[in-house]
């Protein structure tokens, strides 16, 4: 709590209100975090083999309560440090308007005491959830969560129900345009999803699992119903979104077709690269020398679509020429030398000796736009559709590739190289041909980058690059394509909806891997073999046996698996 109010965040959040005009943003996600803490200090303990069930109790909530208490007196001691002493030589945030904010404009001793009584009570609060039943408490956090997300993500519902024609429902849920929510609306929508989410839980099955048990060629039309269903609204997306939610969502395929290269090269090969931004930045200018009038070097002048081909094969070069000094490297070392090959090729595109070629630090500007036949790509919303398009090309390749004979070369080589090297896998040939492969993908993407934006420059293909793609890998799930969007959507879409806290954009990002690793290392939806091989304690023989043998090889089950 202290470290919220002495970044800056809750008085950078405060003039956004949540319920207009009651209920705003800082002081909310300041005291959420008494709430959080209170709910894991008051969480039961884990059931042991052969006990009773554990249940939440007084103690529980007596617990939270003591959590959130000493959350507030330690933001009670930073209000009067900052009321005593001035700290704006050193923390630049903590101001009068940060103490005015953190008192509520009480006196500091009547300050320090309501901030004790109100961090105490949201702890006690936290931990009381788990004393209702767990439809319950699914339920009403469901529910909360969805007025918040209504009133944070103003600009997309907004422009979902303009785009609708709803205007009315705009008027009756927020203020005004981009506002906050009106009580009546977020009474509405809080009463709408506690219903939702009640009758979620109340299921027997999921929806998975019912298609799941479907047979199969029920199973296989009920698929490809939902997949036509799924393409005429993505259909609509951009049509109904708007040029900002399409941008976007455009920004986000494209970070998407990154990602889903790299995690061929570290999902499913276990390359650690954090140079890939080199492939990227290789589509980029290659379409921009080809396509561009002002190409410093060549004027040939041919359409994005015809530099494709030559597009494909400058990555693949680029993806050898990364992939051969690095071939007995692992780990840490290989890490280190691929974060090399970065830096090395965004120097050299911002250097005067290849500005002939490159453009040096003025880049190349006035690439043309994509053109296919008789379309024009011109508007976010036109390159909406060639993006899904490419995405759904690599997801298909990536698909392909993972039950295919190098899919197998690069699991096993991400397991233990030398076992499989003794098995029989080329490891050279492997290493080559993720390395290719996965440049491939990021130069599509660096190529439909070029021509959306009509230019390029050498500060866009920085280290941050890499990072935020590998992010994505990690936090949406390796080797698995749902996660790998799942993680585009979470970390490329939601910061650029909210683009007026983006100072704290990667702040969030560091918070968000420590959670992962700590609670779900193996990401928001890994795939099914990645995910039983970071719980290896808790498979069963039976689980063992579906992923690595056939009913009856039981020598393959690993000794110690329960």
């Amino acid at each position: 709590m202290v470290l919220v109010a002495a970044t800056g965040m809750v008085a950078t959040f405060q003039p956004r209100l949540v319920i207009d005009p009651i209920v705003p943003l800082g002081i909310l996600f300041l005291y959420l975090l008494a709430f959080a803490f209170g709910w894991m200090a008051g969480q039961p303990p884990a059931t042991l083999e052969g006990y009773e069930p554990a249940t939440a109790g007084s103690r529980n909530v007596l617990a939270g309560a003591l959590a959130g208490l000493l959350g507030g007196l330690c933001l009670g001691l930073l209000l009067i440090a900052i009321t005593v002493f001035d700290l704006r030589g050193v923390f630049i945030n903590m101001s009068p308007e940060l103490a005015e904010i953190l008192g509520f404009g009480l006196p500091v001793a009547a300050a320090v005491f309501v901030i004790a009584v109100a961090s105490a009570f949201m702890g006690a609060l936290g931990a009381g959830v788990h004393l209702l039943s767990r439809r319950v408490r699914r339920a009403l956090i469901g529910a909360l969560t969805a007025v918040i997300v209504f009133s944070v993500l103003t600009d997309l519902f907004g422009q979902l129900f303009a785009g609708l024609s709803l205007e009315p429902v705009i008027d009756f849920l927020y203020t005004g345009r981009g506002g906050a929510l009106t009580i009546i609306g977020s009474v509405v929508i809080f009463g709408a999803f506690i219903v939702l989410f009640w009758w979620m839980e109340g299921r027997d099955s999921t929806l998975r699992q019912r298609v799941q048990a479907m047979p199969k060629g029920q199973r296989s039309r009920w698929q490809i119903g939902a997949a036509l269903i799924i393409l005429v609204i993505l259909y609509f997306v951009p049509r109904i979104m708007g040029p900002f939610v399409s941008q976007i969502l455009v920004t986000a395929g494209i970070y998407l077709l990154m990602a889903l290269g790299l995690n061929i090269v570290v999902g499913y090969a276990g390359l650690l690269d954090l140079g890939y931004v080199a492939f990227f930045a290789v589509g980029a200018y290659t379409t921009a020398i080809l396509t561009s009038p002002q190409s410093p070097a060549f004027n040939p002048e041919i359409s994005v679509l015809a530099s494709l081909p030559f597009v494909m094969v400058a990555a693949a070069i680029a993806g050898i020429l990364v992939a051969t000094p690095v071939i007995r490297m692992r780990g840490d070392y290989l890490a280190i030398v691929t974060l090399g090959f970065g830096e090395i090729a965004r120097i050299l595109l911002n250097s005067e000796w290849l500005a002939p070629v490159f453009g040096g630090a003025q880049g190349i500007t006035n690439i043309p736009d994509l053109q296919i036949g008789p379309l024009t790509f011109s508007t976010p919303q036109d390159y909406f559709y060639p993006i899904f398009l490419f995405v759904l090309l690599a997801a298909y390749v990536t698909f392909a590739l993972q039950k295919s004979r190098w899919g197998r070369a690069w699991m096993a080589m991400r397991e233990d190289e030398s076992v499989a090297e003794a098995m029989g896998v080329n490891i050279v040939t492997a290493k080559l041909s993720a390395f290719v492969v996965g440049a491939i993908l990021a130069s599509f993407g660096g190529s439909l980058f070029a021509a959306q934006i009509g230019s390029v420059f050498p500060h866009t293909f920085d280290i941050v690059v890499s990072i935020t793609v590998l992010v994505i890998i990690i936090v949406g799930g390796m080797g698995s394509v749902p996660g790998v969007t799942l993680g585009a959507l979470v970390l490329i879409v939601l910061p650029n909806l909210l683009r007026e806290f983006s100072e704290y954009q990667f702040l969030f990002y560091g918070v968000l891997l420590i959670v992962m690793m700590l609670k779900r290392p193996e990401g928001f939806i890994p795939s099914k073999r990645r995910a039983q091989e970071l719980h290896t304690e808790e498979l069963s023989q039976d689980a063992w046996l579906e992923i690595y043998g056939e009913k009856g090889q039981a020598e393959q089950v690993p000794e110690g698996a329960v």
